[in-house]
């Protein structure tokens, strides 16, 4: 008698979904449940921005994907139910953004992530 196999995490659908010009694909890795944590200039780590369910996950996506910018997935390690990834972004001003994550998975979906963001100022 063999053991189920888990859902895995699909590091290509990751980088189709960061590096895409839609959030759809990379909104599909996440749990209805999922929540993120955001930290970065507006959002400190004493008062984090969270970001819970799908839905809203969704709206927040579509708002990033919604402005000029390019992403791109610089690196990305995945062990058991954690991922961690780099995240590079610009503007055609030539405005940076790094964005540093750490996932958990549930059912190889996204069910928690913390994510770090560093902007030019």
């Amino acid at each position: 008698m063999s053991a189920a196999a888990r859902p895995a995490f699909d590091a290509d659908t990751l980088r189709r979904g960061i590096e895409g010009h839609t959030p759809e694909t990379l909104l599909s890795l996440y749990r209805d449940d999922a929540e993120i944590r955001l930290v970065n200039r507006n959002a400190t780590p004493s008062h984090p921005q969270i970001v819970t369910g799908r839905d809203a996950i969704g709206a927040m996506l579509t708002d990033v994907y919604s402005r000029d910018l390019t992403h791109k997935l610089e690196q990305c390690v995945i062990q058991g139910d954690t991922v961690a990834y780099s995240e590079s972004c610009e503007y055609p001003d030539g405005l940076r953004v790094l964005s540093e994550s750490m996932i958990t998975l549930r059912d190889g979906k996204i069910s928690k992530q913390v994510m770090i963001e560093a902007w030019d100022e």
